[in-house]
This record gives structure tokens, sequence and C-alpha cells, in this order.
């Protein structure tokens, strides 16, 4: 088994093609970790951290502590980078660790696909059964004619050495919601600008009103289908209007990074590896998985994916679940959403239900201040099997694993309602959404 790429999706696949006996190389032309230890997933939410933690400690006057003055609170943006770094590093001398422990053999270098089952990485030729291509995908580049604009890429993001204080930044999904939080949260001057009349697909309506909501509560200015047009004196010009930006921060829609191969790997009309429900791609013995193939640009699917292809090769043929993983959004609150949205039940005329109970009316989330936020649940008027849940509240992302593992095993509202909940914790939400889907709530 060779794999050509080491992030969630290739390193996985790697340590659990090591697990079950395979013997497995795994090439890496830049970081063990991928984009998501580097500068993605970890890094970013480490960011984030700092910056509601700076943001929280403002009202702590509102839990009883005095002393704490705003004007003497500064966030020092190279502690907080060091604190990000020491993290990322942590966890990718774990997953170096755990490649060796499970006899992986770890190739730097430019791997180009033989079309005789071959791995060629700086001049070396490797020979495998399988290859499997986890070479991920980064942010569409920015129009060259923005070349003149202070534009930083989310992988430089670390090599600034002080923010200023007009930042915009460009996209259309959760990364770029959470980078504009992310500013907005340390005190700059932001603009969101999603540069196509999509912004935010694939969450359930719903869920997109009130993140836009929550962006003008926040004022970050959030500009839709529009593309900045030029770059002069400080302003981006933008139609007829001008936006002050002293940073352009690029999360754009993501392009896939596609390995060279002799034998050519068929794409998609959007440029990324086409594949079959098993992930196979045109070229025999030649798989691909995570942001790659393009069937989603999340890490822990990525990672599931690279599992399954692995589990498939040594004989465990199952089918792949494609709707049920959860979609987190790491804002302030958090956003969550599993299974299916209200547009799909409807598209496809199924009969369901929509619960939602409050946070306003629980114990825990008083206690903690973070009250905003709700529970939805979708579930199956005959049935009332659970097809979708939808969480905003300040450990979402968190609390959807419950959700993911009764829909895993087709849970009905019954079963939520009769899984006994800590109290007080935050997710009595469930039962309180499970009960009031076929009687009442108990505290609403």
């Amino acid at each position: 088994m060779i794999i050509i790429g080491a992030g969630p999706a290739g390193y996985v696949a790697a340590i659990r093609a090591g697990q079950v006996g395979l013997k497995t190389a795994i090439v890496e032309k830049k970081y063990i970790g991928g984009m998501c230890l580097q500068w993605g997933c970890i890094p970013t939410k480490a960011l984030l951290e700092s910056a509601k933690l700076f943001d929280k400690i403002k009202h702590a006057d509102d839990f009883g502590i005095d002393g704490i003055f705003e004007h003497n609170l500064t966030f020092n943006w190279e502690k907080v980078k060091a604190r990000s770094k020491k993290i990322s590093g942590k966890l990718g001398s774990g997953v170096s660790y755990l490649l060796n422990k499970n006899g992986v053999d770890i190739i730097s270098g430019n791997a180009v696909i033989g079309s005789d089952h071959s791995v060629t990485v700086d001049g070396k030729k490797i020979s495998a059964k399988h290859i499997i291509v986890a070479t991920g995908s980064k942010p569409k580049a920015m129009d060259k004619k923005l070349e003149n604009a202070p534009i930083v890429e989310v992988e430089n993001l670390f090599s600034l050495t002080e923010i200023p204080k007009n930042i915009v930044v460009t996209g259309n999904h959760i990364s770029s919601v959470e980078i504009a939080q992310f500013f907005k949260l340390i005190d700059k001057k932001v603009t969101l600008i999603a540069n196509s009349d999509y912004f935010m697909v694939g969450l359930d309506e719903h869920l997109i009103k009130y993140v836009t909501q929550k962006l003008k509560t926040e004022e970050i200015e959030l500009i839709v289908d529009a593309y900045p047009e030029k770059y002069e004196s400080g302003e981006l010009y933008i139609g007829n209007s001008k936006i002050k930006c002293d940073l352009l921060v690029n999360c754009n829609s993501r392009k896939a990074i596609i390995p060279e191969s002799e034998t050519p790997l068929q794409l998609t009309e959007r440029g990324f590896i086409k594949t079959n429900d098993k992930f196979e791609t045109n070229v025999d013995g030649v798989y691909a998985i995570g942001d790659v193939s393009g069937k989603s640009f999340v890490a822990h699917i990525a990672s599931a994916q690279g599992i399954h292809v692995i589990n498939t090769i040594k004989g465990i043929k199952k089918r792949f679940n494609t709707s049920n993983y959860p979609i987190n959004m790491y804002t302030v609150p958090e956003v969550s959403q599993i299974g299916m949205t209200e547009q799909e039940l409807n598209s496809k005329e199924i009969s369901f239900k929509v619960t939602e109970f409050p946070l306003s009316a629980n114990a825990k989330a008083m206690i903690e201040g973070n009250t905003e936020g709700y529970i939805r649940m979708l579930s199956d008027k005959k049935y009332g099997t659970v097809l979708g849940v939808q969480i905003v509240a300040a450990n979402a992302t968190d609390m959807i694993s419950e959700a993911s593992a009764f829909m895993t095993f087709d849970g009905t509202v019954y079963d939520v309602a009769n899984t006994i909940h800590a109290h007080p914790t935050v997710s009595e939400i469930f039962m309180e959404a499970g009960f009031d889907a076929f009687d009442k709530a108990i505290h609403k």
C-alpha cells in the first residue's frame, strides 16, 4: 500500500493499513498531518479559542468577578501563535509516532503515479498493489488583478507579525465565517465577501438565516454574490462600493491538489478526482479520498473514507454512509448539523416533524452564561425516526456526536426521550426535543 499525502485522510488510512497487516508507505512532500494539523483545523481552532476567551473576559463582571478593566486587555498575537504552534507540534509528533508504531514507512518528497502500480518519489520507484491519493485541496487563488492587494493565504496567516485594523475575508462557507468572526472577536473591523450566491451551501436554510443574522448583529458586513474588482489606495472596489482593506484573507472555495500521473486521473467538472462509491478512480488500483475527491471538505469524513478503503481492501464490504456526518462551525456560539435538512426532506416528499427547544430554558446554559441557541430535531412523522439534528450552542460541535450515535442505529424520538441525561447538562436539550416530538417537552 502506498498513500500519497499525510493529512487526516492519508495518515489515518496509513495507520489503519499498518494495523491490519498491510506493508505500507506514506509519501508527504511538506507536512505530516497536512493542512488540518499545520494551518487548518487545529491551528485556526486554537486561534478561535484564544479569541473567545479574550471576548469572554470582557464580561467577567457578569460572573461576579471585579478588577478586570477592558482597556487593560490586549490580545498578544505572538503568544497566541506560540500556543497554537505548540499544540500542532505535539499532535504532529503524535501522528509520526503512530505511523512508526504501526510499521508505516514515511517518505518525504513529491510523488508521481506510474502506469504499472508504482509511485516514483524524487527518482526512486516503489511498487504496490494499491495506491491511495489523499493530496487534499487549497483555496482558489485570488484574481490576478488583485495582485497589489495585501493578500494572505490562511496557510500564511501565522507568518503575520501583527494584525491590522481593517480585515476583508473572501469565501462562502464555514471556514470563511470562522475566520471573519475570529478577527471580530479581537476587535477588528471585518467584512466578509461571499463570492457566489450559494453562501453556506449544505446547511439547512434555518441555520443559514441564523448565521447571516448573527453576522449582522456582530457588525460583520456580509456582501453576497460579489467579488473584489481592484485594490487601490488601501481600498477594495466592489461594484460601486469601496471598502477599507489592510488585509485580504483568502478563504475561497477549494481547489484539488492533483498529483502527477502517467495515466491521467479522470476529473469531475469541478476539477476533483472522479471516483465511484468505493472511492476507486479510473486507474486500476488507485483510490482517492478526502478533499481531492471533492465529496466533502471536512477532516473527519476524510479519515472515515481512509478507514473505509482499507477495510474494503481487507474484505470488509460495507456501504459508506455519505449523509450521516456532522458539519461543524466553531463560531460563537458553535453551529452543528447532521443528517437531512428541511429542504432535502421536502424535495424527497418525506413527511416530517420539526421540534425545537431553546437553550434559554436549560439550567446549565444559564449557569455558563451561554443561553443563545437551540436544538432542532427533524423526525419522521410515522415512525419517529430521527432524520436530522441541528444545534446552535456553545459546545454544539461536541454535542452533535450524540445525534450521530443514535442516528447511526436509526434511533427514534422515543429512544432520545428515554435516554437519561445527567442534570444539569446542556445535553438535556436532546431529551427535551425527543419528548416534544411525540408529546410535550418537560421544561417548555
